[in-house]
């Protein structure tokens, strides 16, 4: 049998730290859910110390789906980080305690300033403490402890296979390799993991991981030089998110493994299907839009313009697709309902689609539905995976866009009129003018609303094709030294517009209530 390499996935943690992309406590647990249903091994879900928020996020995973999956939390060699980290995971299920110290020659100079005899002398403590709070739990016989010496990849060879085989011998059962800063390449990373493997004594009673970035765009390839080399854990993000350029992105690392097995021999847990929902989540959820040439879950990934490629894929499809689109769970235009549609052949569509919905949210998507229909005249796929994730992620709405009317042209003075109703049942409508029609429509939105943003992005793009076609407004603001997404779709872009922004202050709103924390950016 193939050996199975564990997925280690980290974009609630390492992906979240990406600027702008921090998500509420409830955005964290779909996204989980999501994680858990695509069958990664384990989830890194915060940094515990970072905040409250963190903590309490990391917790509320833990506890909803430890049952499912193992969940980690991460934490520095500090007593007081891995005190905090087992706060938010002691009363899970399975559960693993990440602890991380820098060891390259920049680091211990520059940023801990600490020799190397105190560098091995911490990192030892630092594990066996993890192991004896979580040996503390009468269930946990052995505890589930993975060590990261930070800048792994630009660490002198000799020092870090020390640094390894002390940590194992203090009970690490996962050691992480981390090309922290992006500056490996796959040959170098090979000979890393090589090197470990032949000089470390203990290392068969540890999993050697990997966690690469993507600084020069050698992420993936370099983790997979890391399992050719004898890695058997893989620590990833959806879309690539991290900091700075990203991570190794799961999806890429996933497919690459199945599609060449016959050179990697491995296999992995993950549902495939789930690849490309997860992917369109993740990417709503942070704002973050993937590149329609976006290896896997772009757009583009199987579209054919060229006309030697399109006779191809007529005569047989393996000539050009090395992957099929169903084996993502690839969601393309196919034509597929029309205004005269029924409730029930809609339902069997969004199933078929790989959704599953409350019977609330379901009826507001078949109203939006219809609502479409009655606009253009034919309905794909895509137009309604777009109302459907519209609808069904957990947002504040303090505000509801009831009405809103735009006045523009050559030689007027763009004017939008809108009303809104708060949840308290308040109807308030206003206008304003800008320096367009949607200008006018943000600048009356925010009169309404009495809140002040900045906008910092504004993206519209078309979910189908035709001139009827749904458009996708997603936007970007900042208030009060953070920054929220919005996204709206209609047929009318200035709607969408309304409705994207509307959405972003709504976040805005809930969040200062809520007195959200800053995001403080650490890992490996």
């Amino acid at each position: 049998m193939p050996d199975t390499i564990t997925i280690f996935d980290t974009t609630l943690r390492d992906g979240e730290q990406s600027p702008g992309c921090s998500m509420s406590v409830d955005e964290k647990l779909e996204v989980a859910k999501a994680l858990v249903d695509l069958g990664v091994d384990v989830i890194e879900a915060g940094f515990p110390i970072a905040s409250p928020g963190d903590f309490h996020a990391v917790q509320k995973v833990a506890r909803a789906y430890g049952d499912r999956t193992t969940i980690c939390g991460l934490a520095r060699c500090r007593p007081e980080d891995i005190e905090r980290a087992w706060g938010a995971l002691e009363d899970a299920e399975n559960v693993r305690l990440h602890v991380f110290l820098a060891t390259s020659a920049i680091h211990r100079e520059f940023k801990l300033k600490m020799a190397k005899e105190e560098i091995l002398r911490r990192a030892v403590e630092m594990v066996k403490l993890a192991c004896d709070k979580m040996a503390a739990r009468p269930d946990i016989t052995t505890p589930d402890v993975e060590f990261s010496p930070e800048d792994a990849a630009r660490t002198e060879l000799d020092f870090l296979a020390e640094v390894v085989e002390r940590t194992i011998e203090a009970g690490a059962t996962t050691v992480n390799i981390p090309d922290t800063v992006g500056y490996a390449t796959p040959n170098h990373f090979y000979d890393v993991i090589k090197y470990l493997k032949d000089n470390v004594p203990n290392i068969e009673r540890a999993v050697i991981s990997t966690h690469c970035h993507n600084d020069l765009g050698l992420a993936v390839a370099n983790s997979l030089a890391a399992v050719d080399a004898g890695a058997r854990q893989v620590e990833c993000t959806i879309n690539g998110l991290g900091e700075r350029a990203g991570n190794a992105a799961l999806e890429e690392i996933i497919m690459a493994l199945r599609t060449r097995q016959d050179v990697y021999g491995v296999t992995t847990n993950i549902n495939t299907t789930k690849l490309f929902p997860t992917s369109r989540l993740v990417s709503n959820i942070t704002g973050m839009k993937v590149q329609r040439n976006k290896a896997i879950v772009g757009q583009n990934a199987f579209a054919h313009e060229a006309g030697i490629h399109q006779h191809g894929m007529l005569q047989e499809r393996t000539t050009y697709e090395i992957m099929r689109p169903d084996d993502v769970g690839f969601v393309g235009t196919n034509l597929v309902l029309g205004k005269h549609s029924g409730r029930h052949a809609f339902r069997d569509r969004v199933t078929s689609l790989g959704y599953q919905l409350e019977e609330q949210t379901l009826q507001a998507v078949f109203e939006d539905f219809i609502a479409l229909a009655d606009k253009k005249k034919d309905v794909y796929d895509a137009d309604i995976v777009a109302l459907v994730e519209n609808r069904s992620h957990h947002i504040p709405e303090d505000w509801k866009l009831t009405a809103f009317h735009v006045f523009g042209g050559t030689g007027t003075i763009p004017t939008a009129t809108l009303e809104l109703t708060h949840e308290d049942g308040r109807r308030i409508q206003d206008a304003s003018t800008g320096d367009g029609p949607v200008d006018a429509v943000f600048r009356c939105l925010e009169r309404i609303t009495e809140l002040t943003a900045r906008l910092q992005e504004y993206n519209v793009h078309s979910v189908s094709g035709g001139k009827d076609a749904l458009g996708e407004v997603s936007v970007e603001i900042e208030h009060g030294g953070r920054t929220y997404h919005g996204k709206g779709v209609s047929t009318d872009v200035i709607e969408a517009s309304a409705r994207a922004y509307l959405q972003a202050l709504n976040k805005a709103t809930a969040a200062n209530g809520a007195g959200r924390e800053p995001h403080t950016q650490h890992g490996v």
